[in-house]
């Protein structure tokens, strides 16, 4: 069997308009549920999940509704990042994010890898 980690990184790159978005929030609290140090990498058009008021409206059934989702991650300790980048071209500040998001580029994100962090990408 391999090494077994404590942390799982999940990489997003869909938006509200895309299922994979409300799937990827739904793994990332199964793991939470399982125990582990979950982070999501939020990059490209996933920045907008996180943006205040953005994905009200937002429910894939049978899922939960993806502000739930995003809600839930955050209040049971997930750590979610938002690209600099990525939120730069969209014209947003941190002001405009949910409250618990972290501006930030990569590297914490690669450094929870060389840890010998699991990852997911959706």
């Amino acid at each position: 069997m391999a090494n077994a980690t404590e942390e799982l990184v999940v990489l997003m790159t869909h938006g509200a308009d895309h299922e994979l978005s409300s799937v990827g929030f739904t793994i990332a609290n199964g793991g939470l549920t399982a125990g582990l140090n979950v982070s999501i990498f939020l990059t490209s058009a996933a920045v907008d999940l996180v943006r205040k008021g953005g994905i009200e409206m937002t429910h894939v059934a049978p899922l939960e509704p993806l502000s739930a989702l995003i809600r839930d991650f955050l209040s049971r300790g997930g750590t979610l990042w938002a690209c600099t980048p990525c939120v730069k071209a969209r014209g947003y500040s941190e002001e405009d994010l949910l409250e618990g998001v972290i501006v930030t580029g990569a590297s914490p994100m690669h450094e929870r890898i060389k840890a010998g962090a699991a990852t997911l990408s959706f």
